[in-house]
C-alpha cells in the first residue's frame, strides 16, 4: 500500500506570460510549461494577461499567413494560462499593462522584448528570457507565493 504524501507545502510560482513567450515553442523547440516547472522548481501558476491575449488575436488576423499559423498555435498554448483582465486598461499598450501588473504582484514575467525586460528590471521585478536559444534562465530574484 502507497500513501501519497499531501502537496499543501508545495511551492507555487505566479508567473506573468508576455505574448511573444507562446512562440518560443515554435521557434526554439523549448517546452516552456517543462522548462518553466524545472527552471522553478515549482509549479507554476501561469498567467496571461487580456492585453497580451489581444496582441495574439490581432497577429492571428491581421498577420502574414505564417503569423497567423503561428498566433493560431500560441493561441492554442495560451489556453493552459489563467486569464486576467485587464479591460480597465485598455487604452494602454500590452507592455505597459504588463509592467503595471507585475510591478504591482512583484511576479516574475516571462518575455524575450528586451525593451521589456530592461523595464522591468529598472523595477526589481524578476525576467524569464530565453538564454542561448536552448532553454529558459532568470534575471532577479522569485519569490513563490
Amino acid at each position: 500500500m502507497t500513501t501519497k504524501t499531501p502537496r499543501e507545502g508545495k511551492k507555487r510560482v505566479r508567473v506573468i506570460i508576455d505574448s511573444n513567450a507562446f512562440f518560443v515553442p515554435l521557434r526554439f523547440r523549448i517546452d516552456i510549461f517543462e522548462e518553466l516547472r524545472r527552471l522553478l522548481n515549482a509549479k507554476p501558476q501561469l498567467i496571461l494577461l487580456s492585453a497580451a491575449q489581444k496582441e495574439l488575436e490581432k497577429l492571428r488576423e491581421k498577420g502574414s499567413p505564417k503569423m497567423r499559423r503561428e498566433a493560431d498555435f500560441a493561441l492554442r498554448l495560451a489556453e493552459k494560462c489563467t486569464l486576467y483582465s485587464t479591460e480597465e486598461m485598455s487604452e494602454r499598450s500590452a507592455d505597459d499593462v504588463i509592467v503595471e501588473i507585475a510591478g504591482r504582484w512583484k511576479s516574475p514575467v516571462f518575455t524575450n522584448d528586451r525593451e521589456l525586460r530592461k523595464r522591468l528590471r529598472d523595477i526589481n521585478v524578476p525576467v524569464i528570457y530565453v538564454k542561448q536559444k536552448s532553454h529558459l534562465a532568470t534575471e532577479g530574484m522569485i519569490q513563490p507565493v
